[in-house]
């Protein structure tokens, strides 16, 4: 029993040794957003926060870069009602050196599964839109995948629906990263583990 319990806890060891992950939270505000069966678009969104970012705390400012984007085309639905726009597209989070940001992009990437496109209809009637979708890419000039989802709401449209174009009111984006170390120190980690195995295994029979 004591020897299953050993080499339990070291299976459970190798993963964790293994990745270290870390979180960034985004937000945005304003920006207008644009669409048409080609897709929809975010233009002049102002950056205004960062949680997390280089394992810092929250950061916030008036205008701390900016974030666009862009989608698929439309695969099904409408614009008015609501649907689902294809992935693809590009997405861009960039600061701009004020407060602690650096200068320069901070993520970059694409969708990686269709963004839904939703229609809320209030009580009073007024109508809200919100988006919403996956996102797969990089951060900063790192070669490490990172993946992420991104909520961006739009200002309500009162009774009518979206038209084309619109200003949103705000934006949240929380991108997460798993860094996986070096081949090299896979392998010594790994010759490691298995000389401490091999340990255990003596003193089990000693």
């Amino acid at each position: 029993m004591k020897k299953i319990l050993l080499l339990a806890v070291l299976a459970l060891a190798l993963p964790m040794a293994v990745f270290a992950g870390t979180s960034v939270d985004y937000t945005n505000s304003g920006g207008t957003l644009s669409g048409s069966s080609a897709g929809l678009s975010l233009s002049g969104s102002v950056l205004i926060a960062a949680n997390g970012l280089n394992g810092g705390g929250l950061i916030t400012g008036s205008n701390l870069g900016s974030v666009s984007f862009t989608t698929g085309a439309l695969l099904s639905g409408n614009l008015q009602m609501g649907g689902t726009f294809g992935a693809g597209g590009s997405f861009t989070v960039t600061g701009n050196g004020t407060d602690g940001i650096p200068n320069g992009v901070l993520f970059t990437g694409t969708f990686s599964s269709p963004v839904s496109w939703t229609l809320v209809t209030l009580a009073n009637g007024t109508h809200n839109y919100t988006l919403i979708g996956t996102l797969t890419g990089t951060t900063g000039g790192s070669s490490v995948v990172t993946q992420g989802v991104t909520v961006q709401l739009t200002i309500n449209t009162g009774k009518g629906f979206f038209n084309g174009s619109t200003t949103i009111s705000s934006g949240d984006t929380n991108i997460s990263s798993v860094t996986a170390p070096e081949p090299g120190s896979l392998s010594l980690m790994g010759t490691g583990l298995i000389g401490l195995a091999g340990m255990i295994r003596r003193k089990l029979k000693a």
